[in-house]
């Protein structure tokens, strides 16, 4: 999470709001059902590109060209990789990829706006996701109703500005912060759920030791979308989508209102094998 955390910082300084399709500033739609009924299976398997962050600062039409080319559909963007907003529509374009979603640190809304709006309007994205915290305060509850304030009026300007505000979660907000309170909790119900939605992230809410399926019972429609990992044994080694212990069956069955899955590995040995291995087993879950 250190590690995530020295990367969203260098992130903060591009500021970028990301997603894409169309190419700046169309009114936004809805996105088609992420489950084919058909089939019973996703029809948008997802990337976070953080996955393959190393591959893509050397060689982004490459990446993109071998992501598009096992299968993905939507990547979700963390960063612009020295490059404007309209050279990387054009790459995804290119290799007919959608990014609905970025993640942008909370600064970038509160401080950088007119930067993090502009990108959004040319890569014509949906969400604005805050994907973990600064360094700060937060042992308490009032701490993290802090945090809930600065939430609502971040998912205000969001969405005045025509977008939807995200936060996604670490193992850090699952801890319990007194009568079986966690920050995850606080957060919820602090904020507004017209201005503020959730990209949960599976593995790190049971590395945790939290239930996903809890937390979506808990805040129905809260979470509108996922990131899927898996974790094996006791330690919680993160490992590629089905070679884990994480019962996503029964999770995607349950968790209604999802609109994005994005496939995600922190640290993957083989970025490329283990991406094309995670889509492999959600192309083909049917739930």
């Amino acid at each position: 999470m250190q590690n995530r955390r020295r990367f969203l910082a260098a992130l903060g300084a591009t500021a970028a709001g990301l997603a894409v399709g169309r190419r700046s500033g169309d009114a936004f739609t809805a996105p088609d059902a992420p489950r084919d009924s058909t089939s019973g299976r996703i029809s948008r398997v997802g990337l976070q590109l953080y996955t393959v962050r190393r591959l893509a600062d050397k060689d982004l039409p490459g990446t993109l060209a071998q992501v598009a080319g096992i299968g993905y559909k939507e990547v979700e963007l963390a960063g612009l990789y020295n490059r404007s907003a309209a050279e990387v529509h054009d790459l995804l374009a290119k290799n007919g990829l959608a990014a609905p979603s970025t993640h942008v640190a909370l600064s970038a809304i509160e401080r950088d706006s007119t930067k993090t709006f502009a990108d959004a309007k040319t890569l014509g994205h949906q969400w604005i996701t805050v994907p973990s915290l600064p360094q700060m305060k937060l042992d308490t509850v009032d701490d993290w109703k802090s945090v809930a304030k600065r939430f609502n009026a971040a998912g205000a300007q969001v969405k005045a500005a025509g977008y939807r505000f995200a936060y996604h979660n670490h193992n850090a907000e699952l801890r319990d912060l007194g009568g079986g309170t966690t920050p995850l909790d606080v957060l919820a119900s602090e904020t507004d759920p017209s201005l503020v939605s959730f990209e949960m992230d599976l593995y790190w809410v049971v590395n945790g030791g939290g239930d996903p399926l809890a937390f979506l019972a808990r805040y129905p429609g809260r979470y509108k979308m996922l990131h899927v990992k898996d974790s094996v044994g006791p330690e919680h080694k993160m490992a590629d989508v089905g070679a884990g212990q994480i019962d996503f069956k029964t999770i995607f069955s349950k968790a209604k209102g999802v609109e994005h899955y994005f496939v995600e590995h922190d640290q993957p040995a083989d970025p490329i094998a283990s991406i094309a291995a995670s889509y492999k087993y959600l192309a083909n879950l049917e739930f």
